[in-house]
Order: structure tokens, then C-alpha cells, then sequence
């Protein structure tokens, strides 16, 4: 199934909780595992205070699933105490994906 769709989220950690935001993301990984319409997901740092989160899917019920579900939500609870401020989200539209094949 192609990739056509996309989630774009930028977080600032608040300077003295950039190590909690930076486990929070890793322990998501465990979370989005569980959603089968999130293709890929990707957790990555961009310097000591700012982080991201980039997933893919393959249709707009997976991507609303995604948004809907557990890392969302927790990222509303812990985020007031983590983070300097609110998230930037941002749906997008995948224009070009490449996959490396696996041969099986």
C-alpha cells in the first residue's frame, strides 16, 4: 500500500526537561508499534531543546487513528510540564516516498 499521507509534529522541551521529552519520544516507539495504519514513525532531536515526530500512512482513517490514539494523548497530559510550548502539528501530503526493497 502506498504512503500518501503524513504527520509533522515539532516540539520545544523546556531547557531542563529536554532528557524527560527525549525518553518520553523514545518510550512512543513501544506505543505506535500497536497501530497497524501507522506505516512509519520516526522520533528525532534537532538540537538540546527541539524535537520532532514524523509518521506516515497509508489512508486518512489511519492518519486519524494515529491522531486520536495514546501518543497524542499523552502528549497532552505530559506536555504542560515538559515543554516551553504547545506542540506544532501538521498533517501533510507525501509527495515522493522511496522504500528500500527487502528481499524476503
Amino acid at each position: 500500500m502506498e504512503l500518501k499521507l503524513g504527520v509533522l509534529a515539532l516540539l520545544e522541551a523546556k531547557p531542563d526537561k529536554a532528557g524527560d521529552v527525549k525518553e518520553f519520544l523514545i518510550g512512543g516507539k513501544a506505543v505506535v508499534d500497536s497501530e497497524p495504519g501507522t506505516r512509519t514513525w520516526y522520533a528525532f532531536q534537532i538540537d538540546d531543546t527541539h524535537f520532532g515526530i514524523f509518521d506516515t500512512f497509508a489512508d486518512e482513517d489511519a492518519r486519524q487513528a494515529h491522531l486520536n490514539g495514546d501518543i497524542p494523548r499523552a502528549l497532552g497530559q505530559v506536555g504542560p510540564g515538559l515543554l516551553a510550548t504547545d506542540p506544532d502539528l501538521r498533517t501533510v501530503d507525501l509527495l515522493a516516498v522511496k522504500h528500500e526493497r527487502t528481499e524476503g
